[in-house]
């Protein structure tokens, strides 16, 4: 009788520690995913934003985001958008080697595609953003880009009453907050994904999709010349952080947010989808073409002690140079028409 005892409240005990240990991870998850986007005001709880996305109200975000990407209102001039450094004519890129912000201040990096970002671990050239929400508020801040406090902006949105009206029509509520901005900014940058390309329609069976120069090019991308080493999967990236031997410059790169020396001058890799429209290329923007950046990557990058190992003299020649570029220009999608 006494063995039974001691079996019951052994069993008793083991379930009152698992309660409380699962109570306890529910409520560490709960506040993480809370602190997920800086600035979110406290009184839009996690359960709200849960209920949120279950809301057939995906439509309606899209909307007001793409208007919010178009509208210079988020700059503190009223001069720069989203679309005056990331233009849709560009592959959603600038033309420039770095973009020209409010009162016509230059950044400090070459502005990266917004491409195919949805499912993007690290944002920004440094990588100082860990989700598309947060990068969305990033360049609105920033005093060399639209130069505008969040505070600010919302107080302009929420003087507009054909914005009240949006927002309240996509989130059901009356105060615009910066959750509802991030969000409906993200909503619209992620349906600009770049699909159907000369390479997506090769791998979905057509074997003629590729010319004979592409198809060549495709080999060597996965072979000789190695950019699958850094570029590979659905968005050609790794997600991942390198020095490949650029020019060096105050710009030490991930290192000043990883705050480790092993980190320096590494900056993220990009994708490579739209790659023949997004130039110039590098977070300098300092090559125009591709046929440049070939060249560097076939000579071994440049000099650096921080250099990736893997950065090594590919010795490809003229023909093999030509046939990587058809590759990368078989990346460019067919994808809905944005505007």
């Amino acid at each position: 009788m006494k063995s039974v005892r001691n079996i019951f409240l052994t069993i008793s005990f083991v379930l009152v520690i698992f309660f409380f240990a699962n109570s306890a991870i529910s409520i560490i998850i709960t506040e993480k995913s809370k602190k997920g986007i800086s600035g979110v005001s406290k009184e839009l709880s996690f359960d709200y934003v849960e209920e949120k996305t279950t809301k057939k109200t995906a439509d309606l975000e899209i909307e007001l985001g793409k208007k919010l990407f178009f509208d210079p209102i988020l700059s503190k001039t009223g001069t720069v958008s989203c679309a005056s450094c990331h233009k849709p004519d560009h592959g959603f890129s600038d033309d420039k080697p770095v973009s020209i912000g409010i009162n016509d201040q230059k950044g400090d990096r070459n502005t990266p595609t917004v491409f195919n970002t949805s499912h993007l671990k690290f944002l920004f050239w440094d990588g100082r953003a860990k989700s598309l929400e947060e990068q969305a508020l990033g360049p609105i801040q920033n005093p060399k880009e639209m130069g505008e406090t969040i505070a600010g902006v919302l107080t302009k949105l929420n003087k507009d009453p054909v914005y009240v009206k949006q927002f309240q029509n996509a989130f059901g509520r009356k105060s615009i907050a910066v959750l509802h901005l991030a969000l409906a900014i993200t909503a619209f940058e992620r349906t600009l994904i770049s699909t159907d390309s000369d390479y997506d329609r090769f791998l979905s069976g057509d074997s003629m999709a590729l010319s004979e120069s592409a198809n060549r090019g495709l080999a060597l991308f996965n072979g000789k010349a190695m950019c699958i080493a850094c570029h590979k999967g659905p968005d050609f990236t790794d997600g991942d952080f390198h020095n490949i031997g650029l020019p060096i410059t105050d710009d030490v790169g991930r290192s000043k947010i990883s705050v480790t020396s092993k980190d320096t001058r590494k900056f993220k890799t990009p994708t490579l989808r739209e790659v023949a429209n997004t130039a110039p290329y590098f977070h300098s923007g300092q090559f125009e073409t591709l046929e440049q950046v070939i060249a560097f990557y076939n000579a071994g990058g440049g000099v650096d002690t921080y250099k990736d190992p893997l950065k090594k003299p590919l010795n490809l020649n003229e023909q093999e140079q030509k046939d990587l570029i058809e590759f990368l220009k078989a990346l460019s999608g067919r994808q809905v028409e944005a505007l």
